[in-house]
């Protein structure tokens, strides 16, 4: 039963990765050509937003590869390792990361709210640092829990 289940999250973080892609691909250039014809004054403004969000991409799939990593790390029952514990950590700073790319893009949805009258496209904008601050978080009480864990048996087998 256990295989079954990684074996669905396996499938199911490869699948992550596929829209990200797609997003990578085709709606980051439209959203750079928009931000180029909403602030023509700023030229850069087309690369930089090339730059972060294809740059965002980048910790996203090191940490979907992570992920992947773990989850071979329960099939092979060596869930309590280091390892895992050095994921995680990896894990954390790959979505830390990912939030901090997305807060620098935080002026330019709120650039696109005042041009297309449309408030709720700031709360959009929030929408990934958020999800990334909760996945570091969990990334970080995980890791933890995971580490005492370690010790505690490492305690035990020193007993025994």
């Amino acid at each position: 039963m256990e295989k079954v289940t990684t074996l669905f999250l396996k499938i199911a973080v490869i699948l992550l990765g596929i829209p990200v892609l797609a997003l990578c691909i085709f709606l980051v250039p439209e959203m750079a050509n928009l931000a180029a014809k909403l602030l023509p004054e700023f030229a850069f403004i087309k690369y930089l937003v090339f730059i972060i969000f294809d740059a965002s991409a980048i910790p996203f799939y090191i940490a979907l590869y992570l992920a992947f990593k773990l989850l071979r790390l329960i099939d092979r029952n060596k869930a309590f390792s280091d390892l895992s514990v050095k994921a995680l950590n990896k894990i954390k700073y790959c979505a830390i990361i990912i939030s901090i790319l997305h807060v620098l893009v935080w002026p330019l949805f709120y650039i696109f709210a005042e041009v297309d009258d449309a408030p709720g496209v700031i709360f959009v904008g929030l929408v990934v640092p958020f999800a990334s601050i909760i996945i570091a978080v969990f990334a970080a009480v995980l890791q933890k829990l995971l580490q005492e864990a370690i010790d505690i048996k490492s305690e035990n087998d020193l007993t025994v």
